[in-house]
């Protein structure tokens, strides 16, 4: 579970089809949604390691995407846990914060509270429990 977060390879098969990833502090964790858009406009660029214990705990910036201009250079900041259950489960804990109160904000919490939790959480487990890759 560690690497589908920490690795390009691992990343790719739930999260993004292409990253910049180094796993320092202060080392880019960037996701690349959009190949085509131009530089700036193809998902988390910019965004950072903030802190790593291995294989626990991974902590980075993010930005919100392109469509909402307003909040998209302001970095929030997300925290995943590994929690091992067992040799075949683990609990993954995703805490996104930092969020202003504006209605632009809003529109970010809701657009990442749809992404996380209908789309890249699903396909993570979906990777570990079929095996399927995206």
């Amino acid at each position: 579970m560690w690497r589908a977060w920490t690795t390009e390879d691992g990343v790719k098969s739930f999260l993004a089809p292409a990253c910049k990833l180094e796993l320092t502090p202060g080392g880019p964790y960037e996701m690349y949604f959009d190949l085509e858009a131009p530089a700036g406009f193809r998902g988390g660029e910019g965004c950072k390691v903030l802190a790593i214990d291995p294989p626990y705990m991974l902590s980075f910036s993010w930005n919100a995407p392109p469509e909402l201009p307003a909040i998209r250079s302001h970095y929030t900041h997300v925290i995943v846990r590994l929690i091992r259950i067992s040799s075949q489960e683990t609990l993954v804990q995703l805490t996104h914060d930092g969020w202003g109160i504006s209605e632009e904000w809003q529109k970010g919490i809701d657009y990442f509270r749809r992404a996380w939790g209908e789309i890249v959480l699903p396909r993570l487990k979906q990777r570990f429990t079929t095996g399927l890759q995206h």
